[in-house]
């Protein structure tokens, strides 16, 4: 079983996941330059999320950051490997969109790699569409964006 917290920005366990998140995306970029764009933080991410397990152990988390009136951008969506493929993410993404709902947003955007074919496949399934990209990461050849309306 597991719980979806909002907790701030700076949540220890939540930091410890972001961490997580940035040694595998410098392993799989082989560097630790491939962000295109400002790196979220506490005074523009609007929501953030932790999924923790019974045991309070910290499995997964994601953000929003706010794009526009209608629309908001997934940050920092992350699971450790060993939950993945269990229904985090999902549980984790279905949250996020609620919170999105929530605020009147409209349309979810996000950006992943192609050093991540795991996440461009979870976000495809998951009913998000290939756009092109978007504000900071046009003409970045690191970057596969992608795009959900929000019913």
């Amino acid at each position: 079983m597991i719980t979806i917290e909002e907790r701030p920005w700076d949540d220890p366990a939540g930091a410890g996941l972001r961490a997580a998140q940035r040694a595998e995306l410098d392993e799989r970029y082989g560097s630790d330059d491939h962000e295109p764009g400002t790196p979220p933080s506490a005074a523009d991410i609007d929501v953030f999320l932790v999924a923790v397990d019974g045991d309070g152990r910290a499995l997964g988390c994601g953000a929003l950051r706010r794009l526009d009136r209608t629309s908001a951008e997934v940050k920092r969506m992350y699971v450790v490997p060993s939950s993945r493929g269990t229904g985090v993410s999902t549980a984790l993404l279905r949250a996020l969109e609620d919170a999105a709902r929530a605020r009147g947003w409209t349309t979810l955007r996000l950006e992943t790699g192609p050093a991540q074919p795991d996440a461009m496949r979870f976000y495809e399934r998951e009913g998000y569409r290939e756009i092109p990209l978007y504000g900071p990461y046009v003409g970045s050849d690191l970057s596969v964006c992608y795009e959900r309306a929000l019913a």
